[in-house]
């Protein structure tokens, strides 16, 4: 596993040094340092991986969601009796994509052959393998992708894929969940576990990337491989998709995260329409309010997010924010960690005017942003 990115949560007495040793031992899980396993023997049909005459069919239409209620603890604990069942149904919906760096996995998004998956699974790819349940594999062009979300679609060279529903709505804590991938190209590997946490950013990740927020957490087993792979609800519906974890040499036991199924098909449909996903912009390089920091600038530690950098013709420049500046709050969401801000940005969309609290030594003011798209590359 060579991707090392990311973050866990953490409580409001961590350190910085901690929170930045804790950022470097997440990693996302795409199983990239390891060469592809050799092809599995088996079916090499033109024929689609079935399902199970069980599993209820999905709505045609690309990013169908369902709005269906979590289950009650009596649904789930009758779900959970019938685990192989689910594996089975939702198996065929699950593939193995493989680049020449090693491997990831994908959901099937449309049964016309468009796979959803991470964008750090194919990330300097065109052309990917795709490989199914029943053992066959398929050529596979890379279509669109977003690195703000870390979600990409692949079209492999197969139809009558059989999709799976994408949950509308979040999962509740203590339900069960399901994750399918292929974990150090195991395939068609199935853990189990619940819900842990929602809302999850994970902290020290804001410095190298704009991914790691607003995460479902789960103690569902997940690996490297098991990236761009599903966790499924007791139901069968996916609920989000596999995104990293955190391994257990930095003491963690079954620390999961994976973007929200909601999340993932918005991004899709915006690929989908446009080629791109559009983000709202601020323009301006968050860091956090250390204790050094802080003492420099003369305010409490913990009291917002200092600005490292601004760009001068960018959105938070135009305003008159400028470096050495503390944001204290988003239209009244109060800021202690930059990946706090990144959460925030992601409820609002390019045009919003959001409302800023910033201290500048021992001033505070309040700044009306006019927020924009993203440029394309920016990773502020």
């Amino acid at each position: 596993m060579a991707l090392a990115t990311s973050p866990a949560r953490r409580t409001r007495h961590r350190t910085a040094a901690g929170a930045a040793l804790l950022a470097a031992a997440v990693v996302l899980s795409a199983c990239t340092g390891s060469p592809a396993p050799p092809a599995p023997t088996g079916s090499s049909t033109d024929q689609p991986p079935s399902a199970s005459a069980t599993s209820a069919p999905a709505p045609s239409g690309a990013g169908s969601t369902s709005g269906t209620s979590p289950a009650t603890g009596a649904e789930a604990g009758t779900a959970a009796g019938n685990l192989p069942q689910l594996v089975e149904n939702l198996s065929p919906s699950v593939v193995t994509i493989f680049t020449e760096g090693g491997l990831g996995s994908g959901v099937v998004y449309s049964a016309d052959g468009l796979i959803l998956t991470n964008e750090h699974v194919i990330r300097g790819a065109t052309t990917v393998e795709v490989g199914f349940a029943d053992g066959q594999r398929v050529e596979g062009m890379v279509k669109a992708s977003d690195a703000v979300t870390d979600l990409a679609l692949v079209q492999a060279k197969r139809t009558g894929l059989p999709k799976p529903t994408y949950q509308a709505t979040l999962p509740k804590v203590g339900e069960g969940a399901l994750v399918l991938g292929s974990p150090l190209g195991f395939e068609n590997t199935a853990t189990a576990g619940i819900i842990s946490g929602l809302h999850r950013s994970i902290p020290g990740s804001a410095s190298n990337s704009l991914s790691l927020v607003d995460l479902i957490q789960t103690d569902a087993p997940i690996s490297p491989g098991n990236s761009g792979g599903a966790v499924i609800n007791m139901r069968g519906e996916v609920i989000g998709i596999s995104e990293a974890y955190i391994p257990p040499s930095s003491g963690a036991v079954s620390l999961g995260f994976a973007i929200p199924a909601a999340t993932a098909v918005d991004v899709a449909e915006e690929l989908l329409a446009t080629g791109t996903a559009k983000h709202a912009y601020l323009g301006l390089t968050p860091g956090e309010l250390t204790a050094q920091i802080a003492s420099q600038l003369g305010i409490a530690e913990g009291a917002g997010v200092v600005v490292l950098a601004a760009d001068a013709d960018g959105p938070a420049g135009r305003a008159g924010i400028r470096p050495g500046d503390v944001l204290e709050s988003i239209e009244g969401a109060k800021l202690t960690t930059p990946e706090q801000l990144l959460a925030e940005l992601r409820k609002r969309n390019p045009g919003d005017t959001v409302g800023l609290k910033v201290k500048r030594g021992d001033q505070s003011l309040d700044i009306k942003v006019d927020l924009s798209d993203r440029p394309a590359g920016s990773n502020r």
